[in-house]
Parts: C-alpha cells; structure tokens; sequence
C-alpha cells in the first residue's frame, strides 16, 4: 500500500467514475472504450501535458507541486477530504516511509474528564484506527452492549470499530442502512491510510478487513475519501427499538477522537435512549448489562381474577 499505488489508482478511479458530458467534453457520438475520461481529456482540464499526467498516474513523477495537484483536484472536482487526500498521497510518493511500530494511544484525563460531563449521552473514544479506547456505559449499551464493557481497559481485548461494523452481525444489525455506515467506515480509514502511512498497524487492520469482507474489498478498491464529523443513522437497538441518533466525532487533531450520538430534543428516540440509560444504571446496579436482564422491569400487576386484600383490619 505504498504511496505511488494509492496515487495512480486514486487518480484512475476518479477518471473513470466522470462521463465526458457531466463536464462539457465532446464526444461526437464516437464509441469509446474505457469508462469515464480520458487521459489526454482530464490533463487538458487540468492544463498540463497529456504525458506528465501519464507519468503521474503510473506512478512515475513523484515531483508534482501543490499547484499542479490542486489542478487536478480542480479537474476532477475533488471536495475537501478529497483534495487533502490527493495531497497526503502525493507526499508518500514523494519520500520513502520507514514502517516503524506505532506508539500506543492513550486517553488522556481531559478526555476521560469529558465523558464524565456527558452523563448519559453516549459517547465512545476511538483510536485513529478505530480501536475502542474508552466508553461510557450508555456509549457501550448503545454501540457494542454484547460486549464486554470493560474490554476498552485491556489493549489486547480492544475492540475494533470498523472490524464490528464488517465482520460483527450483532453491529451490523444496528444499522437500518449498514451500507451507509460502512461506506462512511472506509472512507475516513482512507483519510487516516494517507495520513499515516507508516502505521504497519493500520496497514495490517486494512488487509485483514479486505481478506474477510469482499464488501469492505469492493468500498476500498472505490477509493471513497470522506472524514467522518457527523452523519445521522436509524439504528435498531436490540433492547429499545428504533433509534435516530447524529452521530458526531469531535478531535482536536492530537490524540483520539470521541464520538457522541445525540438525538433530538422530545423526539421518541431521545425517550429511547432515557429508557437505555435507565436500563444501563439498573443493570450496572446489579452487575450485569446483558440484554436479557438489562430491560428494565415492569411493576408486577395482580391478576384479573385475584381479590384485594381488605386493609380495613
């Protein structure tokens, strides 16, 4: 996954998704054999030479300036993650990047300081490869409850955000429009995959997901590029129903990313997420969040036939 095969398939892909009359280019009915624009179409867009954008897609002039790529991010009309994206890739073909171990992510005490403060809010802390590094009880029950919650404590037990969403049915079934989730799942570990192209962690997450997921394969080989800030999702939580939540990554650029979902104020799905905070404190009371106990209990009512006591004695 070095940066010159990233670049030119990055490059090739984004072509071939252009029809020639999305962006003015005359075709005069002539029947064409590859999809999307051709090279000689795009580098004239771009206003550069039709054999130093050969060179550049095939990986053979690693000296292109940021002008240059923000013409062809221009051509291609490339959005802003994408445009950062073009960019982070070139970089890597630009200087050879030495794999090296990556250091441990911690959560720092103003993190943790944050979850406290969000109360029942769910919330989970996540790793720039979407380790779970920490959660709140309602963050837990809301995203993984079938997990253990104190797996985030344990770095070898951690769990893997973008592994549950591809290769955990209970997680996929969270998901009323899993595809949705998971097209957003790939698109920022490609953001991350740019930034850090030294992470033989994330590397190896990558083609692990891509061994056992031919759907995750199929969405990375698309070259989605797309930094998660905030989406809204229909979930269907096992213990509450249907649930409509924003879910919304806040990071300050250093360190880990925490994930809150919110819900709209006296909508059934903020009364949803009261009843599994409620359901989340009296499990944690009686030491188990499972979901078979973890519903919380109705009040027993006397049978239709049964008699009243007489409080009259």
């Amino acid at each position: 996954m070095d940066g010159k095969t990233q670049l030119g398939d990055f490059l090739q892909t984004r072509r071939s998704q252009f029809r020639p009359a999305d962006i003015g280019v005359p075709t005069y009915g002539e029947r064409r054999r590859v999809p999307g624009l051709r090279r000689e179409e795009l580098a004239l867009l771009a206003g550069v030479s039709t054999s130093y954008y050969t060179r550049l897609e095939q990986g053979q002039s690693p000296s292109a300036s940021p002008e240059v790529l923000d013409a062809i991010a221009g051509a291609l009309r490339l959005d802003e993650s994408e445009r950062r994206y073009l960019h982070d890739v070139a970089k890597v073909d630009r200087r050879r990047t030495r794999s090296r171990r990556p250091a441990p992510e911690r959560v720092p005490d103003a993190t943790r300081q944050f979850l406290d403060v969000l109360g029942d809010v769910p919330a989970i802390v996540l790793s720039r490869r979407t380790d779970v590094l920490a959660w709140n009880r309602t963050g837990h029950a809301l995203f993984a409850g079938h997990l253990d919650l104190g797996a985030p404590d344990v770095p070898a037990r951690r769990p893997n955000m973008a592994r549950l969403v591809f290769l955990d049915d209970h997680v996929r079934d969270l998901y009323a429009d899993w595809p949705g989730k998971a097209r957003a799942v790939v698109g920022n570990l490609r953001v991350v995959a740019a930034q850090h192209p030294e992470d033989t962690a994330l590397h190896a997450l990558l083609g692990e997901l891509s061994a056992k997921s031919a759907e995750f394969a199929s969405m990375w080989a698309d070259h989605r590029v797309k930094a998660c800030t905030g989406a809204d999702y229909e979930m269907r939580h096992p213990l509450v129903g249907p649930v409509t939540v924003i879910q919304q990554s806040m990071s300050s650029g250093r360190g880990p990313t925490v994930v809150v979902a919110t819900t709209e104020a006296g909508s059934p799905s903020r009364a949803a997420l009261a009843l599994l905070a409620q359901a989340t404190g009296e499990g944690a009371a009686r030491g188990d969040l499972s979901p078979d106990t973890a519903r919380p209990r109705p009040r027993p009512r006397p049978a239709a036939n049964s008699v009243a006591p007489d409080r009259r004695r």
